[in-house]
């Protein structure tokens, strides 16, 4: 009990990304920019697409969802660690280190499931087609979205759980920009192998299960399509090179960060900011660069604004 309380007490110590002032400097700009970005492309793309009805559909449902749990998990540690840029010495108390971690796998875990509701979204609407109406009907959307959330939450607090209550003494230092549990159960007063499994189990598990079964629907669909049409492949990569694009880049850190055997300072800090500041970025802008539907309402809402703007000048006149 006393060793708990001593640990909720604690502030950690966190190193950051480098040392060189000049480089913090940099960082600050370079990472305020990307993160300003990101924000503003998911909340474009969550907002056109409530507003044009000729993207009221599942696929574009799930869509706005992914935006939306993109901009949810680049606030978790990334204006955190533009704030520490401008700090000489950086900290970040007990409370916080939790809710980073409970987020951070809360908000990780729901767009690993969505990812999944998306690819079978893609199968249905290519392998069956007549059936798509009636298969991927609201009741199933609302479904496989509140399913993602249940299943983040509940991913996040098995791995909360097993740290919170964990005793720490000695040195709380973080060689990192955020606390992510790898990191934080090293700094136990206690023997942590069975616990480093447990993690791992958890977090690789959850990763690599959705990545199969990511794997399989994506195979599943070209094969299907090739075999029924000429131009069946260039047709089925059109429409999946954004999402397969998309699981890579998620996935890719995520299982090399909790199934690599071997940790590498260096390499473990590049994949967490590519986890945690990049791919949210990247994911309205492949949305957006290569999907014909998304361009056209773009080009729709630019048109409808621009009439409005004349239509108010001209009453100014």
């Amino acid at each position: 009990m006393e060793k708990t309380n001593q640990s909720e007490g604690s502030e950690f110590i966190i190193l950051g990304l480098c040392d060189s002032w000049e480089l913090q400097v940099f960082f600050l700009l370079i990472f305020s920019s990307l993160y300003l970005t990101t924000i503003l492309g998911n909340i474009f793309i969550v907002v056109i697409i409530i507003i044009d009805l000729r993207l009221h559909s599942p696929m574009y449902f799930l869509l706005a969802n992914l935006s939306f749990i993109d901009f949810c998990l680049s606030s978790v540690t990334t204006p955190k660690m533009i704030i520490d840029f401008l700090k000489e010495k950086k900290t970040i108390s007990f409370g916080g280190c939790m809710c980073q971690i409970f987020f951070g796998h809360f908000f990780g875990g729901g767009e690993m499931v969505l990812l999944v509701s998306m690819a079978y979204d893609r199968y249905v609407a290519i392998c069956k087609p007549l059936h798509y109406s009636s298969i991927m009907n609201r009741h199933m959307c609302i479904g496989l979205v509140v399913a993602s959330w249940i299943i983040g939450f509940v991913h996040s607090i098995s791995q909360l759980v097993i740290i919170v209550n964990l005793p720490f003494c000695g040195s709380r230092v973080l060689d990192s920009f955020f606390c992510d549990i790898p990191l934080v159960i090293k700094l136990a007063c206690l023997d942590i192998y069975v616990l480093e499994i447990l993690i791992n189990a958890d977090s690789g598990v959850l990763a690599a299960v959705c990545f199969i079964l990511l794997l399989m629907s994506y195979s599943h669909i070209l094969t299907t399509v090739c075999l029924h049409s000429k131009d069946g492949a260039s047709k089925a990569l059109s429409t999946c090179t954004a999402h397969i694009i998309v699981v890579v880049l998620f996935f890719g850190p995520c299982i090399f960060i909790y199934l690599w055997p071997v940790s590498i300072t260096w390499v473990d800090k590049f994949l967490a900011v590519f986890y945690a500041v990049i791919t949210p970025l990247l994911n309205p802008a492949i949305y957006t660069l290569r999907n014909k539907e998304i361009k056209n309402a773009m080009k729709r809402l630019n048109t409808k604004y621009l009439k409005i703007i004349r239509e108010y000048a001209d009453l100014i006149k």
